[in-house]
């Protein structure tokens, strides 16, 4: 007998094939924090049912014909109290918080290092540590407490989302809820930031005389 397990199409594919194909131009950014704010509902969602997700990645992001981004690939997932013993290097080197790396307790917090390297991914459109092999980047993560490039036009709120998700202490790294509401403020700001340039561009037009 075989089982099958029927899901929705991803008409456009994951996260990752979908910046492969912009061949890593930056998501415009309304539409990156719009599918942020879907992957850290889906996660607050998650780890409310006392769930980790241990493989949060760009390649389990799935695109919708929206333009709506659903989590994928729930097959490491576990309970957050069946966390000892679980196998330490479920994930993937990239996205994977240091706790796991080197084989430590870890907590939902991973999913949330594993966020804040998402977003990037988002804001920049480029692959995590693109010029090291996947062990190279352990290897920096670990020992020298490396972390993506945040871009000088970044605005501040989504570098501080970012910094505090990847923070190599996971008691510094918000709960996803948090998240959501801080990504929501950055909403606010970018179409608040929007139409007072359209008011700009209106009042400034230049008068015609018939």
């Amino acid at each position: 007998m075989v089982w099958c397990i029927v899901t929705e199409y991803a008409k456009g594919g994951s996260v990752r094939q979908f910046l492969m194909k912009r061949q890593n131009r930056s998501v415009p950014l309304k539409l990156a924090i719009r599918q942020a704010l879907d992957v850290a509902r889906g996660m607050a969602y998650v780890h409310g049912l006392g769930l980790i997700h241990r493989d949060l990645k760009s390649d389990n992001l799935l695109i919708f014909s929206d333009k709506s981004i659903k989590i994928a690939d729930f097959g490491v997932a576990r309970i957050e109290v069946q966390t000892e013993g679980m196998t330490p290097e479920t994930g993937t080197y990239r996205w994977m918080a240091p706790e796991m790396i080197q084989h430590r307790p870890y907590t939902q917090k991973v999913d949330v290092y594993s966020f804040g390297i998402v977003l990037w991914e988002l804001i920049t459109g480029m692959l995590p540590f693109q010029n090291m092999t996947a062990v190279q980047a352990a290897f920096a993560v670990v020992n020298k407490n490396i972390r993506p490039i945040i871009p000088n036009d970044c605005l501040p709120v989504l570098g501080e989302i970012m910094t505090r998700c990847w923070d190599a202490n996971p008691n510094v790294r918000p709960p996803f809820t948090e998240v959501v509401r801080l990504l929501e403020e950055a909403e606010t700001e970018i179409l608040t930031t929007v139409r007072k340039a359209r008011f700009r561009c209106c009042i400034m037009q230049p008068m015609t005389m018939d």
